[in-house]
């Protein structure tokens, strides 16, 4: 089955396995979040199982191997993000009190501390600007467990002075959320939280991608549903676009795991894209963001929207059909949010929203979506991988477990230039393994090829399962490649592996 249309042909890639570093542990966030410092050649993981940052040696690619680990307990409880600029490595450090205050700490190559400063809870995602001139932080700002805690979302931005030592907290500003606050939403956007009135509360900042030029980011709002655009020199937010949601009348979807069966079509149901990953690339001259769309929920013990469409009190008018729909092997187990869909009030769902697209999109400098690619990644994985259709990421022989909740769930996504090509990689966090598109024509983007290094016949619990829930992946150009050519480095959560591709 080919995805790419009838008149346009992608560019070929061939991707080749190089060399990996393994910890050895299993589904405890062993290797998270990877970055690359062109001069030494080294790659720095968020290793979440040692609660540290391994300090990986790629200069020969066949051969990774571990030089030391940097401890980060003094700063708090771990390690969300690491990034790295010509020697200098920061690291997002959340508090051990989730909702306080954490850290973005800076270290040399060698893991030596240079400075800290102060920045919101739960910092996710971190990020050196282009020239390096300054550092972005994702403030996610999650609520606690009993959800009577909920502090407000925030970006983040560092100016990083030429003797990092001399670093206070005088240095950093915030790009905050309070102007959504007592004002209609944009259009597309959502909240889930019916503890407060503070939209500023329930935005949650994700992860950042800077314009070709430095003077933007882009920063998705997972949960909302949503991208906040950030002037970076003046740590304000300009705008607030709302991603809309996915009609899957249209975009078919595989619902129930409860069928044994592959079972992709139309049915009554939105999806909010709510993406994860962003990644930005220039494109003749303009740029252009891909989005990972993940979805998540708001899951506490003090509050949870989450429920199965078979639990819930159907409109009679809406869905005249209800009762065969919420039967297992049709809608009635997928997972959807009870904070939208009754529409009038009445306490019964006049519409169904799911949680995320099980795609990836293409989004203009205004954030506007000029592409998504449908069911492709379902289709695909339908007919090259039916008896692993829909897997979970941490259980082999586990064929349709997620079809009820966010099918292959793509997550990380990174892009760049292969021999003049400007192509998308997107990691399928559950399924395994990462698809490829030739992003050419940035409005119709090509299917290239999808890989994976996971072995269905492999134990995941004794480390033979191969490559398990690529997180964190990372483009390498060919001109600070240690082999010449481009490279892309993926970190993979659940089987705590850091593996390398060659890409020509």
């Amino acid at each position: 089955m080919s995805l790419r249309s009838a008149n346009v042909a992608a560019h070929s890639l061939a991707i080749t396995p190089l060399g990996e570093y393994r910890t050895h542990l299993f589904d405890e966030g062993g290797a998270e979040i990877v970055t690359f410092d062109v001069t030494s050649k080294r790659a720095f993981v968020v290793n979440g199982g040692d609660k540290g940052i391994d300090i990986l040696d790629l200069s020969d690619p066949m051969n990774v191997r571990k030089i030391s680990t940097i401890e980060l307990a003094k700063w708090g409880k771990a390690a969300n993000s690491v990034s790295v600029h010509n020697g200098l490595v920061v690291a997002a450090v959340e508090n051990t009190d989730k909702q306080a205050p954490g850290k973005a700490v800076f270290f040399d190559i060698d893991g030596n501390f240079k400075g800290a400063v102060t920045v919101g809870a739960l910092p996710d995602m971190i990020k050196f600007t282009h020239d390096g001139k300054y550092v972005l932080v994702a403030n996610e700002g999650e609520p606690n467990d009993a959800f009577d805690n909920d502090p407000e979302g925030s970006v983040a931005v560092i100016s990083v002075p030429s003797d990092i030592s001399k670093i206070t907290d005088e240095n950093v500003k915030f790009a905050t959320f309070d102007g959504l606050n007592n004002v209609a939403l944009p259009a597309g956007m959502r909240t889930a939280n019916p503890g407060t009135s503070s939209v500023a509360q329930d935005v949650e900042p994700e992860y950042i991608a800077v314009s070709s030029d430095g003077s933007k980011a882009y920063v998705t709002l997972q949960e909302n549903n949503a991208i906040a655009i950030v002037d970076i020199a003046t740590a304000r937010v300009t705008d607030v676009v709302g991603l809309g949601f996915k009609n899957h009348s249209v975009n078919a979807l595989d619902v129930s795991n409860k069928d044994d069966a592959i079972n992709i079509k139309p049915w009554p149901v939105f999806g909010m894209y709510m993406p994860d990953t962003i990644d930005g690339i220039e494109i003749d001259g303009k740029n252009y963001f891909i989005i990972a769309n993940e979805g998540d929920s708001r899951d506490y013990a003090g509050y949870s929207e989450e429920a199965r469409i078979g639990d819930l009190k159907l409109d009679p008018t809406a869905f005249p059909d209800a009762k065969t729909l919420q039967e297992k092997k049709n809608l009635g187990r997928l997972k959807v949010t009870t904070a939208q869909g009754d529409v009038d009030g009445d306490g019964d769902f006049d519409q169904l929203y799911t949680f995320g697209g099980r795609s990836f999109s293409i989004l203009n400098d205004q954030a506007a979506m000029i592409f998504d690619s449908g069911d492709q990644f379902e289709q695909y994985l339908s007919v090259h991988l039916p008896k692993d259709f829909n897997a979970d990421s941490s259980e082999n022989g586990s064929f349709d477990d997620r079809s009820d909740d966010k099918g292959p769930e793509p997550e990380g996504v990174t892009s760049g230039y292969v021999n003049g090509t400007p192509y998308a990689f997107i990691g399928l966090e559950r399924q395994g393994g990462f698809m490829v598109y030739d992003l050419s024509n940035p409005q119709n983007p090509q299917f290239v090829t999808y890989h994976t290094d996971r072995n269905f016949d492999g134990d995941p619990k004794k480390d033979t399962a191969g490559e398990l829930a690529p997180e964190g992946m990372l483009f390498i150009d060919a001109a600070n490649s240690p082999t010449g050519r481009a490279m892309l480095v993926i970190a993979s959560e659940v089987s705590g592996s850091t593996r390398v591709y060659d890409l020509k």
